[in-house]
């Protein structure tokens, strides 16, 4: 009884977790569609479910009991009087009993295919829509997700599976394509969001509309013209850089010198401004035209703000747009436009969010100064936000001036006056006194004690950082190791281990002003200078295309490649080459060229980013590709992914692979 009990109150629980996560997760099951006609009275419809990654159980869609989980397909009603015989399930099935759940269930680990026969004369035309409803089991947790589907089998002879038809298979693909790249550019834009130099704009945001939105009405409109401003300018603007100048366009901007050092000044001068030193206001002049046509001056103001988070925007999110920028190359011109456009939609709503929101803090900010405090405290972050911006233009420039425990002293100062400016131990000529208690004395709110209590808390954690100590929380803020000129913590380069006396080759080219971030490993900076070294010691190379400013590759280079396993055979397995896309070292005349797409390489940056887009069709960073002595791809690992399982076993892959080519 007890037993039983157990069995169905896990069923229960997961039957729950199930119907809360029934959206697609193109992470768990690729799904794939066709159709063959056997003879000119019976077709053959085939789905097909590949499981994504390792370490996966796919749930088969028959169950050897009543308690047992398991996936579904499901044919609509306007299909069932069609099919003939059962659903049938081919595939590596195996059976155990799950430990979890404590009932016998049946999975797969690679792949499942379901076929079902469906009565079709050879005249006929008809689309058979349904659902697929899919069970994982991964890390010990139950997923799952459905998705929707359409198989179209055309009158006259279907399409043979894997193929498309000229009448609507390629049609279904392109349209596919376009739906992917549209929700693939909406989750980049909510993921951008929270990237540094997007967050900044925050309090700037917020500041600029507390005064504009003094009412419901006038809050949802500026609302509007914020997020649809945005939307123009972004997807006008990607799209049109990326089409004239070519896929390397949009990181140049990001890496330069003049863009990163504007947007440092920018945020410099919104920052002080809102510590109180003075207000940023339109002249005189401007303000008397705007005042004789107020909509006009309203939509501009609020046009140039959108413009300003665009172009601040462009920093963090060239990973992104480099896929885009690739296509674009390619010919393509109904994607990109269509990527930029869910990008930008993501990427406004928070921000049309707070154009609105002030509309509700100036109804509560007409008694006290809270607001004031809420604006001198943005005004503090501001500053330290602005230090990534000059601190982008220095790496890549080299020119040392905001090395890494110098950017986290300032950082320290910053934080820890925010802290005694919460506390009251700090004022500024604008505050309003504390709020007094019932005797006459000033106190603190609890809510001001708590925000003063995470940023001295923040302090001390930024202070063993100035020792070498990695910060892995904030890595993706912060200027890379090499940069700190006193780290206790540093590992020094040990030999690669050879068990068969092989040499030892150390990189040459460029390391007077580059030095490997993976500790322990000689990384090459040169390509033609690590294949050189990796077929003197008979391995496979990593290229790891990376960038100075590259927040996604601090985080990949601290959380994942400093991990012992990982280090452990990057050592001793593997030559790793590591090719900086946004470098402005300026190569010499001898290696300048020009690319495919008439583009003039001047500097190392462009030559890197040229061979990615060359090797990869991509310009994405971080990315990391395995190749061969003969410079082709063995293996693709991506990008940014944090899980060091994964990464190990992607290397033990790669080794396996490699000698068993030799």
């Amino acid at each position: 009884m007890k037993q039983f009990i157990t069995r169905s109150l896990a069923f229960l629980l997961l039957t729950f977790v199930s119907l809360g996560v029934r959206a697609q997760d193109s992470s768990l099951v690729k799904l794939s569609y066709s159709s063959e006609r056997l003879n000119d009275k019976e077709v053959l419809l085939t789905i097909k479910a590949v499981v994504v990654g390792e370490g996966k159980k796919l749930y088969s869609i028959n169950k050897p009991s009543e308690e047992s989980v398991n996936s579904t397909v499901e044919f609509d009603t306007t299909a069932k009087k069609f099919l003939k015989d059962s659903l049938v399930e081919k595939g590596n099935v195996k059976a155990e009993k799950d430990a979890d759940l404590e009932v016998d269930v049946k999975y797969a680990s690679d792949s499942l295919v379901w076929q079902q026969k469906v009565s079709l004369s050879d005249a006929e035309a008809k689309t058979f829509a349904g659902k697929v409803s899919f069970l994982v089991k991964t890390n010990g947790e139950y997923k799952s997700g459905e998705e929707e589907f359409a198989i179209e089998v055309p009158a006259g002879g279907a399409t043979e599976a894997g193929t498309d038809s000229a009448a609507g298979g390629s049609t279904d693909q392109s349209k596919n394509s376009l739906w992917s790249f549209f929700l693939g550019g909406l989750l980049a834009g909510f993921g951008a969001f929270i990237m540094p130099c997007i967050y900044a704009m925050v309090p700037v945001t917020v500041s600029f509309f507390t005064k504009r939105s003094t009412s419901r009405k006038a809050g949802i409109k500026n609302a509007l013209i914020y997020s649809l401003s945005i939307i123009t300018i972004f997807t006008a603007a990607g799209f049109l850089i990326t089409l004239i100048f070519g896929p390397g366009a949009l990181n140049a901007m990001a890496s330069s010198a003049v863009f990163n050092v504007f947007v440092f000044a920018m945020f410099i001068i919104f920052g002080i401004s809102f510590l109180g030193a003075f207000e940023i206001t339109l002249p005189a002049s401007w303000s008397n035209r705007a005042d004789t046509k107020a909509n006009f001056g309203s939509f501009s103001g609020i046009f140039f703000m959108a413009l300003t988070l665009v172009i601040v925007s462009f920093s963090c999110t060239v990973p992104f747009i480099g896929l885009l920028t690739v296509w674009t190359a390619k010919g393509g011109m109904i994607a990109p436009l269509i990527g930029f456009l869910g990008f930008s939609l993501a990427l406004s709503l928070p921000f049309a969010l707070f154009a609105f929101f002030p509309a509700l803090l100036n109804k509560m900010a007409k008694s006290g100064g809270w607001l004031n405090t809420v604006k001198v405290a943005l005004g503090f972050i501001e500053l330290a936000l602005a230090l990534k911006f000059l601190s982008s233009a220095d790496l890549a420039y080299h020119w040392g001036i905001l090395d890494r425990e110098v950017y986290l002293a300032l950082w320290i100062v910053i934080f820890g006056l925010l802290g005694f400016y919460l506390l009251g131990k700090l004022r500024f000529h604008h505050d309003d006194d504390l709020p007094l208690n019932d005797y006459g004395k000033p106190y603190l709110t609890v809510t001001r004690l708590f925000f003063a209590i995470a940023a001295l808390s923040f302090t001390i954690y930024l202070i063993p950082g100035l020792w070498g100590a990695p910060l892995k929380g904030i890595s993706a803020w912060l200027p890379e190791m090499k940069t700190q000129d006193f780290n206790l913590n540093k590992i020094q380069a040990a030999a690669p281990a050879s068990s068969d006396g092989e040499m030892e080759v150390k990189p040459v080219k460029y390391t007077e002003f580059l030095e490997s971030e993976i500790p322990g490993v000689h990384a090459f900076f040169d390509y033609e200078e690590g294949m050189e070294a990796a077929k003197k010691l008979n391995r496979p190379v990593l290229i790891d295309f990376t960038g100075h400013s590259c927040a996604n590759c601090r985080k990949m280079e601290q959380e994942v490649l400093t991990d012992a396993e990982v280090t452990k055979r990057l050592q001793k397995d593997f030559v790793v080459i590591s090719l900086y896309v946004d470098d402005k070292h300026r190569l010499p005349e001898a290696e300048q060229y020009t690319s495919k797409d008439g583009q003039k390489i001047k500097t190392m940056g462009d030559k890197n980013l040229d061979f990615e887009v060359n090797l990869t069709g991509n310009s994405a960073q971080p990315l990391y590709v395995f190749v061969g002595h003969d410079g082709k791809i063995i293996k693709d690992a991506g990008g940014y992914n944090s899980n060091i399982p994964r990464f190990v076993k992607i290397l033990d892959e790669v080794t396996k692979t490699f000698k068993e080519k030799k």
